[in-house]
């Protein structure tokens, strides 16, 4: 199959927010092993929209609309595709007792425009939004496979894993397994893992490598294709292998992970728990942290010690350290990071401090970065950072390299 995704939205094209539902979609597909060539944005207008339709159908025969299923005159995706294939609207019951059930717990007045969002293409496959209130649908017309789905990602992503993959997989004429495995690397720029392993990737066919980078980390997801399950699993774990020999120190995990999870992970299977003092990164290493449920298992507490006061007055930074080496320098955050961990009895003490942007401070660049590592029984690691970007891309940065190194030391101690 040949897909074309049309994204519905005149805010997609004023820039409002990000056609992420269509990369989302694309990564679906190509697990399925159906081929992705184009992707479509186009606004709210029902003539412009009929347009894109006309288009796909000549060089797709597979189109997935996202957006335009709401209750406003602006979402007008079913009722042009229905105008185009000739086909009614009718009202789907169970989607209309969804939307009139919430509603009635949320004690809302429900208004006409609502049941709208139940009505669905005459004979289509409904595809139920357990999160949002209009359903989405897949119909068939010459050849051409139509799915339609809500807008909002929280509707959209679950109802597509949930019921769109089944469906487009009864449909899909092959008896090849496709089986994808994403390799997560950090500390290596995109570049830089590229020219390691360029040959393999000039060489790729099966299994293919598809390079990717995102947020100041990078990520090879390989897939695979054989009639067999474990033979694929077998491709791409030779392929693997190749990469590891090469890159194999900067791979932190696999799929869907992240720094923060596997630092949970780690933590965790070895019962150490950490506390935090930071000051560049405002708490928003804590909030990573704290994101996830069992959490307290781990995490103790921490300082956002912001001014020069916090970090002298409540962690005990030493005044000569400040007044001779500064707040953005090795020595602070060594003390920072010893000092909460005995303020809060933790196994682990980490500390961020430096120059977020936009000014300089204390003579340091934007982007000047001291992660200090205190591990009960060995020595305090700081970190120096140069960082790059805007004022959030260093502080979010710098809480991934937090996360990189205590994984790193731990693991290394682990071989020791």
């Amino acid at each position: 199959m040949n897909a074309e995704i049309i994204a519905v939205g005149s805010e997609l094209l004023l820039g409002q927010i990000v056609n992420s539902n269509a990369k989302f979609i694309s990564q679906q597909l190509a697990d399925l092993g159906i081929n992705v060539f184009f992707h479509t944005v186009v606004g709210d207008n029902p003539e412009r929209l009929r347009s894109a339709i006309e288009i796909a159908e000549k060089r797709s025969n597979l189109i997935i609309f996202t957006g335009g299923l709401g209750p406003t005159k602006d979402d007008l995706t079913k009722e042009t595709i229905a105008r185009h294939l000739g086909k009614k609207l009718v009202m789907d019951q169970e989607a209309l007792d969804s939307i009139e059930l919430f509603f009635k717990k949320t004690q809302r007045v429900m208004t006409d425009n609502n049941r709208k969002q139940a009505l669905v293409l005459e004979g289509s496959m409904i595809l139920p939004n357990h999160h949002g209130m209009a359903p989405g649908m897949m119909t068939e017309n010459d050849n051409c496979t139509y799915i339609l789905l809500p807008g909002p990602p929280k509707e959209m992503e679950p109802m597509f894993l949930k019921f769109g993959i089944a469906a487009l997989s009864k449909q899909v004429k092959t008896n090849e397994k496709i089986v994808s495995r994403v390799l997560r690397f950090f500390g290596i720029g995109e570049a830089a893992l590229e020219t390691e392993i360029v040959d393999l990737i000039e060489q790729q066919s099966n299994p293919t490598i598809a390079p990717l980078a995102s947020d100041g980390e990078c990520t090879l997801r390989l897939t695979a294709k054989h009639q067999d399950m474990q033979s694929a699993q077998l491709l791409l774990d030779e392929v693997e292998s190749k990469i590891n020999s090469r890159v194999g120190q900067f791979l932190y995990g696999y799929d869907h992970t992240t720094l923060v999870a596997e630092l949970m992970e780690i933590l965790k299977a070895r019962k150490l728990t950490i506390a935090a003092a930071e000051s560049l990164t405002g708490g928003l290493f804590q909030q990573e942290l704290t994101s996830f449920p069992g959490v307290s298992s781990v995490y103790k507490g921490g300082i956002v010690c912001y001014t020069n006061e916090v970090k002298k007055n409540v962690l005990n930074v030493k005044s000569e350290t400040i007044e001779k080496y500064g707040v953005v320098s090795q020595e602070c955050a060594k003390e920072l990071a010893e000092n909460v961990a005995a303020l809060i009895a933790s196994d682990i003490g980490i500390s961020f401090t430096g120059v977020a942007g936009p000014d300089e401070l204390e003579g340091k660049p934007v982007g000047t970065v001291y992660i200090g590592i205190s591990i009960k029984g060995k020595q305090t690691a700081v970190h120096m950072l140069e960082l790059g970007g805007t004022r959030e891309a260093n502080r979010t940065r710098s809480v991934k390299y937090g996360c990189y190194y205590i994984i790193k030391q731990l693991k290394e101690s682990q071989k020791a």
